[in-house]
């Protein structure tokens, strides 16, 4: 919104308009109106949920501190969805697809973690939104971001041509020979701890032959939907300790961050040797606004809770995450970036299964930990809620490292 505008005074020769020419500002703009977003406009909101008396449903876990979080505000989420919006729709370019998908990534999360809150909250039913009008949402959403990514002619990738080669001109005036490029529309991605730190989900269908390109969509799209659900759904079950989840994502949010920007320039892309993704630099400005709406709502969510962001800004966090990880490809690293969302949804995969497996053959279910998600079990056995909080911290930060460092170990 502003750019255009800015974009205009430019025109007029009005000083400093330029400035919004620059990635690096309108980022810096973005975290910090995110910010005062998520502090001032957090404290009113809370207040607003106070009143009318918006509380969280506690359930008899028999934890430590549980039924001191009974009434605490819920459906915080609205505060990081104001957070990252309003800053992307004043700071980035609006006409940029990738931008588009994000928004409504983030919006349409937003929508069905809200329904499920609304049905807790209001309708008292503690098992909120059906299971399978959760999965509906995921898989639709899945269906628009994998079919625009892969059918819109403004999406493509940059790759050098084999043995072409071009002269171009240096600012100072030198020429150099660099290797000919091309852009296209491609189902490759970006995986770790091989050569060439590629994958293409055609090799799915690779028995068609020379079908196997046309159709390799098809399992691309697949993927995006299993990814987009696994991950937001990871987000969910991380949400359970103060500042647990929203910290997370503050941490994977910066690493991606710093990925799309080394992918949207072409010095880091070619020194990196990693996938060079045009006009993707405006997503560096959507996630500079996601990592201070984190950081923002982190100000009241952190412990002890003044309010929490209930699955209005769990789903809606997971999603962008993985919508933001699908387009500039990388969302093969997810399950090392993403290791603390992976770890909590497996967790509770193990205890499910492995008590309906023992129940059947021996008559008693039993478990693996003493409650799943994994967070709970270290309640259990006795850690404070700060202590597990920052000790995850520090494994996603480890995490985050380990992900930016894949991308020269090959």
């Amino acid at each position: 919104m502003l750019y255009h505008l800015f974009e205009y005074f430019e025109q007029l020769d009005l000083p400093g308009a330029g400035m919004f020419k620059y990635i690096s500002f309108r980022s810096g703009l973005a975290v910090i109106v995110s910010l005062l977003i998520g502090t001032i406009f957090g404290k009113r909101v809370i207040k607003l949920l106070q009143r009318k008396q918006i509380g969280e449903v506690v359930r008899d876990l028999n934890l430590e501190g549980q039924y001191q979080k009974k009434g605490t505000p819920t459906m915080g989420g609205i505060i990081i969805i104001a957070s990252i919006l309003i800053p992307t729709l004043l700071f980035s370019k609006l006409s940029n697809v990738y931008v588009i998908l994000m928004l409504v990534s983030t919006i349409w999360l937003g929508v069905i973690g809200f329904l499920d809150d609304y049905i807790k909250v209001f309708k008292k039913n503690k098992e909120g939104l059906a299971g399978k009008f959760k999965i509906a949402g995921q898989i639709g959403l899945g269906l628009i971001v994998g079919l625009t990514l892969f059918f819109s002619d403004a999406v493509v990738i940059r790759e050098k041509i084999p043995g072409e080669t071009v002269i171009v001109q240096t600012e100072d005036g030198q020429s150099i020979e660099k290797q000919a490029t091309r852009d296209v529309k491609s189902t490759v991605t970006t995986i770790p701890f091989v050569k060439n730190n590629r994958f293409d989900y055609s090799w799915f269908v690779g028995f068609m032959g020379e079908s196997a390109a046309k159709w390799g969509w098809v399992v691309f799209v697949l993927a995006v939907i299993f990814i987009i659900t696994a991950v937001s759904n990871g987000a969910n079950m991380t949400d359970g300790l103060d500042g647990l989840a929203t910290g997370t994502s503050a941490i994977i949010g910066t690493t991606l961050g710093i990925l799309a920007y080394v992918s949207s320039n072409t010095v880091y892309a070619d020194y990196l040797n990693i996938m060079y993704i045009p006009q993707s630099e405006e997503l560096v400005i959507f996630m500079s606004a996601f990592i201070g709406a984190t950081i923002g709502f982190l100000w009241y969510n952190s412990f002890p809770a003044q309010v929490f962001m209930g699955d209005t800004g769990s789903l809606t966090l997971g999603g962008i995450i993985a919508v933001f990880a699908i387009i500039i490809r990388t969302e093969l690293l997810i399950p090392i970036l993403c290791g603390i969302f992976l770890v909590e949804n497996i967790s509770v995969m193990i205890q499910v299964s492995w008590f309906k497996y023992t129940k059947k053959k021996y008559g008693e279910g039993r478990r693996v930990f003493k409650m799943a998600p994994l967070h709970h079990h270290y309640q259990k056995k006795g850690y404070t809620e700060s202590k597990i909080v920052t000790r995850f911290w520090i494994v996603g930060i480890i995490l985050a490292v380990l992900t930016i460092v894949t991308l020269k170990v090959r």
